[in-house]
């Protein structure tokens, strides 16, 4: 209810909401059942297009999975350089993931989802 009428703050939520399910699953693959059953009717009654449903529905699921500690975006990455065993997983595989991956896809996402 306090959402109202406005798609963009609704897909911003979906995008964020998104987000943090994946983060705690670890895989995108795994999460877009999930967030399919949930955001289809939502965005059916916020008005969005099917190919925006696509985008939020996509975007959401990517988004935590480059993010995840338990992601394998992270953990192959971890596994290789850590050969000399100075590797940190989380200083220097997740965060600099989470950054520089995640910014410009939830910004591109929420664009995605206005235009479509």
């Amino acid at each position: 209810n306090w959402i109202g009428d406005s798609q963009a703050l609704a897909a911003f939520l979906m995008l964020l909401i998104g987000l943090l399910i994946t983060l705690g699953i670890g895989s995108s693959f795994s999460t877009i059942p999930i967030l399919a059953i949930i955001y289809v009717p939502l965005c059916i009654q916020f008005g969005f297009s099917p190919a925006a449903t696509i985008a939020i529905i996509g975007t959401a699921a990517a988004l935590g999975d480059a993010g995840s500690p338990a992601s394998d975006s992270t953990l192959g990455p971890t596994s290789g350089l850590n050969m000399d065993g100075q590797h940190d997983h989380m200083k220097d595989s997740v965060v600099p993931t989470f950054i520089h991956f995640n910014i410009p896809l939830i910004i591109f996402g929420w664009i995605a989802a206005m235009v479509l």
